[in-house]
This record gives C-alpha cells, sequence and structure tokens, in this order.
C-alpha cells in the first residue's frame, strides 16, 4: 500500500519510538541497500555545539553563488519536516518524500527482520531520504549539519572534503559524555584520514586535543578566529564566528583544486538567511526570536541584547527539558521585565511551566502562565508599548510555533513567504 504525505510524515515521526541510537553500522547497511547515494557528490560536515545550522546556511550560499548545485541538510526544522533537506535554497516537495520514503521502506522492513541490524531510526531514515534526493538532484556538493556528537552520528558516514567543528561547550551530557575534552573528542570523530577540520573553537584545551587527533588521522587543520572583511545580515558577534567558519572552510577547498571566487564569497555571505536567530520580526513593539537552547547561547543572545534599544523587555520563554534550565534561566530572566511562561508542543519535551515559574520566582520577576506558545505571543504584544521588546526564545520549537503567527511558511530563502499578522 502507498502512503500520503500525511501517512508518510506521521511514519517517520513514529520512528522517534526507536530513539536515539548512535552508531554507524545500522546507517551504512541501510545506505548500502539504496544504493550508496551518499558517493555520488562532494560534502562538507559541520559539527559543534552552537552555530552548526547558521554556519551550512553560509558555505551553502557561498557555494551556490560560485555556481555549484547544492544540498543542504540541517535538523530539526521551525515548521515543516522540508526545511531539512534543501537543493539551491529550494525545499524538497513533498511528493518527493513520499517517492523516496515508499522506496526505501522495503530496506527498512528488511532490516527490521535481520537480527544483525535494528529498524531504523528516524534520524537515520531522514539522513537516508536526503543522500537519495541529493544523488538524484545531481548535486555537486552536499553541505550536511552532524545531528548530535559527530563520531557516531548517522551523517558521519560521508568522506567529506572538509570538515568543521564550530564549538565545544556542554551538551548531551547522557550520551556524549559529562565533560567538555569527552564530548569533543565525540565531535572530533568527524576528522577524517587525510582530511582537513576548520574549527573556530575559543577553548584552547579543545584546540590541542583536535590538534593531536588531526595529526594522528594526517588531517590538515585550521583555526579562525571571529573576524572577516564581509557583511553578513545575520545579527550578533557570534554570527561572525560561524562566518569565519563558513569562509575557511570555502577557502580550504583550494587543497581539493576548487577555488572559490571572492565575489561569490562576498554575495554568498550577504545573501544568507537563517530564521529564528536574533530575527527581527517586527517594530513597535520590537519583537525578536532566538532559538538560543542552552546556557551558552543563551549567554550570546543576553550580549546581544545589549546592542537594542527598548524600554521594557517582555520575555516568552519555553525550554525543552533536557536541557540545563535554571542555567539557562539566569542568564535572561534578570534582564527581563515581565516573564511570559509556556510550553511547546514538540514531542512532549517541553518543560512543566509550573517549573519554570519556581526559576523565575528564584529572580523576583513577574510573570504569567499561558501554556499554548501562541496565545503567549498575542498576551506579550498585549502588554506591550511601542518602545517595548517581545522576546520569544528558549527552544527552535518554541520559536517554530511562534513565527507561524507572522508566516504560514518558513522562508528559508526558497519559496515563497505567507505574511499574516497575530
Amino acid at each position: 500500500m502507498s502512503m500520503n504525505y500525511q501517512d508518510v510524515t506521521d511514519y517517520i515521526y513514529n520512528l522517534q519510538r526507536f530513539g536515539i541510537k548512535l552508531g554507524l553500522t545500522n546507517i551504512t547497511h541501510l545506505l548500502e541497500l539504496i544504493g550508496n547515494p551518499q558517493k555520488n557528490y562532494k560534502t562538507i560536515l559541520v559539527g559543534g555545539t552552537s552555530g552548526k545550522g547558521s554556519t551550512v546556511a553560509m558555505i551553502s550560499s557561498i557555494l551556490q553563488e560560485a555556481g555549484f548545485r547544492v544540498g543542504t541538510f540541517t535538523s530539526p526544522h521551525l515548521s515543516s519536516f522540508t526545511e531539512r533537506i534543501i537543493v539551491n535554497k529550494k525545499r524538497i516537495p513533498e511528493k518527493d518524500v513520499v517517492r523516496i520514503i515508499n522506496e526505501i521502506k522495503p530496506a527498512m522492513d528488511e532490516m527490521e527482520k535481520d537480527p544483525r541490524f535494528q529498524h531504523p531510526t528516524f534520524f537515520e531514515v531522514t539522513t537516508a531520504l536526503a543522500f537519495k534526493y541529493f544523488s538524484e538532484q545531481k548535486v555537486d556538493f552536499a553541505v550536511l549539519e552532524v545531528g548530535m556528537g559527530g563520531r557516531l552520528d548517522a551523517t558521519n558516514v560521508v568522506d567529506s572534503l572538509v570538515s568543521v567543528i564550530t564549538n565545544v561547550y556542554l551538551e548531551h551530557t547522557k550520551y556524549l559524555g559529562n565533560t567538555v575534552k569527552k564530548i569533543a573528542r565525540e565531535k572530533a570523530g568527524i576528522i577524517k584520514n587525510n582530511g582537513m577540520l576548520i574549527t573556530s573553537t575559543e577553548d584552547d584545551e579543545v584546540f590541542s586535543l583536535f590538534k593531536k587527533i588531526c595529526e594522528e588521522k594526517n588531517s590538515r587543520i585550521f583555526r579562525v578566529r571571529g573576524k572577516i572583511k564581509y557583511k553578513i545580515p545575520l545579527l550578533g558577534d557570534h554570527q561572525l564566528w560561524n562566518a569565519s567558519a563558513a569562509v575557511g572552510a570555502i577557502e580550504s577547498l583550494k587543497f581539493h583544486d576548487i577555488t572559490i571566487p571572492e565575489g561569490a564569497i562576498k554575495n554568498g555571505l550577504k545573501n544568507v538567511k537563517w530564521p529564528g536567530r536574533l530575527e527581527i520580526i517586527q517594530r513597535k513593539p520590537l519583537v525578536v526570536l532566538d532559538c538560543a537552547k542552552d546556557p551558552v547561547a543563551m549567554r550570546k543572545l543576553k550580549e546581544a541584547l545589549a546592542n537594542f534599544k527598548y524600554d521594557k523587555l517582555i520575555l516568552v520563554i519555553s525550554i525543552s527539558s533536557d536541557k540545563d534550565i535554571q542555567s539557562m534561566m539566569n542568564e535572561i530572566v534578570p534582564i527581563s521585565d515581565f516573564v511570559l511562561i509556556t510550553k511547546h508542543k514538540v514531542m512532549g519535551r517541553g518543560t512543566d511551566p509550573k517549573i519554570l515559574a519556581k526559576k523565575v520566582k528564584k529572580h523576583s520577576k513577574d510573570f504569567m502562565i499561558i501554556e499554548d506558545v501562541k496565545d503567549a505571543v498575542k498576551k506579550a504584544l498585549s502588554l506591550s508599548g511601542n518602545k517595548d521588546m517581545v522576546l520569544v526564545t528558549g527552544s527552535l520549537f518554541t520559536v517554530g510555533e511562534a513565527r507561524e503567527l507572522w508566516f504560514k511558511e518558513v522562508d528559508l530563502g526558497w519559496g515563497r513567504e505567507f505574511n499574516e499578522a497575530p
């Protein structure tokens, strides 16, 4: 029986019941069963704790300006599953998601029956779908955002020309280790033998570890600093570090006899779009959306807000329950004048608002609980004067739900935008 788009997305999301299984045995076998599509184009792998998506968007934009056909694979998505898989700024059509999943489903069913393997997970299936689509679309490059860690992440089956690790902080400690050094070792798993690593880490200890691993693997290593001579439309000083990593990755392609003109770098950065990252979505009152999902990202957001002018800051926040909630709240709540606590709807991962309320009380701030994200944003707008700021943050999922008040479709530089005032 053939599935339609709703059936297929229900089926894919339902694979989350298999949980997160780090390891390459499953994905390697699945890709073999469907003809190893990932071997039909060049790849660039982008890992790190934060800034991966922005860096992928910048690299892809530059390569496209240089005339290449470029596949982009990122996760998670803001509003639509199809945002994850892009070719030349156009999202994968729903009909192609349906067709490819129907085509690879027999391989998945075969694996489930084979005692040597397990049923592929949500991320493995999504990765295989992306790789097959990129092959069909005859891309020159695929720029891939690493899911979790690196060494055992499904994307790491590719033999990338360049590997990028933006930075390393504590995250996913249950899976990756409980120290920055252990996590850095996992992320360093994307460094290839005789390969190339670009990193924008500011941590000297992490850099020393990367350098040692690169020596063992006979891989070149380049460390970039957060300074570039090009203009970028993405706000926040941290985006300069991401842009440096992107430009470093592009310039390192010359070791593979691929030279990208300076004009393509300049225009690629100028035209990059990456929604939900310090995104100004409205003025009077100023509404800013930011996907900060960990304490470091929240601190960078707080630092960036120092450059904005506003009277009162009204915070709308929902955080996923597996995050370091206390540290995140400690960064952002003290600079807020009023807090609207809400709960995103993704996979039951949103933290109970009562838990967030306890954290807000520690800072003696006035707050209100409104469970639905969109309703919370509407309330924030109603409480704001023209010179105030409404900040929506805490999770990509929170921002995705809020953003739908303005745009029915996410505009990532491809396709139409539908404007709708809240």
